[in-house]
């Protein structure tokens, strides 16, 4: 294939830095533009130390600056598009996940057609699938079986849409005369390396000497390693520019799982740090019904103080839904249009973000009044 480029939004992000990581190994990548609203100056020095042949060139701008991106656009050959916000607790308000996840996806997608880039790649989410509820069971799903999550959060909804308008622009005319080329990838729960999530859940823990909150008890997840789906976006892209597997995968979507063993939240995060002697919480929680309702309690609360004061509950419904999900995913579908086979097994994938959590209590065990045994 011919000398390319491509513009990876959310680059500064947790899964974005990863897909530059594999990007520029790429052969005949000429050029990767990173783009994020804000890059922290490590993760600028870490883009101008990638000692490749493909040229890295940052860029700091807004998803919801239309001018921006076309100019961003211009002479890509293929968009990985991963930029986010993501919020489970209801922190942010509803319009900014709407405007970044939905209106920003728009944004790109028309600068695509007007720069006449041919292929788009989105970075959706499982929860476009579910789940719509605490009670749903799905087990081994896979692409042809449809699942749509009902539920009216404001990440899930955004994200479903941003899919939906995604996968309908694909066909569409671009300037030049050509044609847009897109795919979506919907991840299963991403650990690894750098996870905000579970940095917050290690320190935490190291507040409270060593033993770990409870998450997801009764949930059962396949979760994947960051390396992996960062190499599922390698693949789509390599796919969409390939004229021979190009047909199989325009307007398509794509679970993105491992062989990550299937558990709960709760046993992914002892598994990852019991190394280092954190401990699962053993006391007694109330049935899920009841925590389903006292999150909708607490919610009341949060809705009655917020004229006077900005209550943050513990939990909320949406957290209960989610992280106490039956739901798992085949990534068969990945495997026979993309080639995709994981990169990283489960045991190293485990060492890896074990000795990074490793890292985390070294780093903080100076700034917590507790010590692991």
């Amino acid at each position: 294939m011919s000398a390319w480029s491509c513009l990876v939004t959310g680059a500064a992000g947790f899964l974005g830095r990863r897909i530059v990581h594999l990007l520029v190994q790429e052969k005949d990548l000429e050029e990767v533009r990173v783009l994020d609203k804000v890059f922290r100056p490590e993760t600028r020095e870490e883009f101008f130390n990638l000692q490749t042949k493909t040229k890295v060139t940052v860029l700091e701008g807004d998803i919801l600056d239309a001018q921006y991106l076309r100019r961003a656009c211009q002479g890509i050959s293929v968009v990985i598009h991963t930029a986010v916000v993501i919020d489970v607790m209801g922190d942010i308000p509803r319009e900014t996940i709407i405007d970044v996840n939905l209106k920003g996806t728009q944004n790109l997608l028309e600068a695509c057609v007007q720069a006449s880039v041919p292929a788009f790649i989105y970075t959706s989410s499982v929860e476009v699938a579910g789940p719509s509820s605490y009670k749903e069971i799905v087990m081994n799903g896979h692409e042809e079986e449809q699942h749509e999550n009902t539920n009216s959060h404001p990440y899930t909804y955004s994200k479903k849409m941003g899919e939906k308008a995604v996968l309908a622009a694909n066909g569409r005319t671009l300037k030049d005369g050509g044609t847009l080329q897109t795919c979506a990838l919907r991840p299963m729960y991403i650990y690894g390396e750098g996870s905000r999530f579970l940095s917050d859940i290690i320190i935490n823990a190291l507040k409270n000497n060593a033993i770990l909150g409870y998450t997801g008890r009764f949930s059962t997840i396949n979760p994947v390693y960051i390396d992996n789906v960062a190499w599922a976006h390698v693949l789509a892209a390599r796919g969409l520019r390939d004229p021979k597997k190009s047909p199989n995968i325009q307007g398509q979507f794509y679970y993105i799982s491992d062989d990550t063993p299937y558990q709960s939240y709760d046993d992914l995060n002892y598994n990852l740090s019991k190394d280092w002697g954190f401990r699962p919480n053993s006391t007694w929680i109330p049935p899920l019904p009841l925590m389903y309702w006292l999150g909708f309690l607490l919610e009341v609360v949060r809705f009655l103080l917020r004229p006077i004061y900005n209550y943050q509950p513990p939990f909320t419904r949406h957290l209960i839904t989610v992280s106490n999900a039956v739901l798992t995913f085949s990534y068969k579908k990945a495997q026979r249009d993309l080639g995709y086979e994981p990169l990283v097994s489960w045991e190293e994938a485990r060492e890896k973000t074990s000795e990074w959590v490793g890292s985390l209590v070294e780093q903080h065990k100076g700034t917590v009044n507790t010590k692991t045994q």
